[in-house]
């Protein structure tokens, strides 16, 4: 009878077709994916580089015409400031026109009460008028030369100054309206004061007329001598 124990060898089984082993299906998965990572990273079609440098010379591109425009700007700027008006320009014509203005006011109060130059005029008249009747002459004679001139010269005299307010009042009013156009307009006070010559200047015209015409009063006559 034999003691020997007998050896047993592993059966190896095949699997059945149609499966497959598990060891060999996750080898091929890791393969796989190594091929796929080598792929896209020799890919130069996957490879996001090239867009990175197409990006980059783009930002380039756009980094140089940025100083193109930006050199633009400035004469754009000079050209918005040579179309501004200058304000010292605008204040040289504010006190020209309150100037004019004040000057007509005065020139209107001048007429009214009269001047220095007129009151010489009619100084000078009267004189005349004595040395023209030293002769002898009529008492109409007289009074014409020696009151009447001398109150028709100061008439005179006042009527120029008036006439001068008036225009130079009249000015004022209508610059605006025939010179350059201005953005601000003309100050109310400047208006005011041009409206104030205006006025006195028409009352010292209509008085002066009234004056050289004889309206208001007329001149003095002479009584007939009384008889002896």
């Amino acid at each position: 009878m034999n003691t020997t124990p007998s050896k047993t060898t592993p059966s190896t089984t095949t699997p059945p077709a149609g499966t497959t082993d598990p060891a060999e299906g996750s080898a091929d998965a890791v393969t796989e994916e190594a091929t796929a990572k080598d792929s896209l990273v020799k890919d130069p079609a996957k490879d996001p580089a090239p867009k990175d440098a197409t990006g980059t010379s783009s930002d380039a591109a756009d980094s140089g015409t940025a100083p193109d425009d930006l050199a633009g700007q400035p004469a754009d700027e000079d050209d918005d400031d040579a179309l501004e008006p200058d304000p010292f320009e605008e204040a040289r014509h504010g006190v020209g026109a309150g100037a004019a203005a004040v000057v007509s006011a005065a020139l209107g109060v001048v007429a009214l009460t009269g001047a220095w130059t007129g009151r010489v005029a009619a100084e000078r008249e009267t004189l005349i008028g004595q040395i023209q009747t030293s002769g002898g002459g009529s008492a109409a004679q007289q009074i014409s030369e020696i009151y009447g001139d001398a109150w028709h010269t100061t008439a005179l005299v006042n009527g120029v100054f008036a006439v001068l307010a008036l225009l130079v009042g009249v000015f004022v009013l209508v610059r605006p309206a025939f010179g350059a156009p201005s953005e601000r307009p003309q100050p109310t006070w400047v208006r005011a004061v041009a409206l104030a010559g205006v006025a006195l200047g028409v009352l010292g015209v209509l008085i002066s007329a009234g004056m050289y015409f004889d309206l208001f009063v007329s001149l003095p006559t002479a009584g007939a001598p009384a008889g002896g």
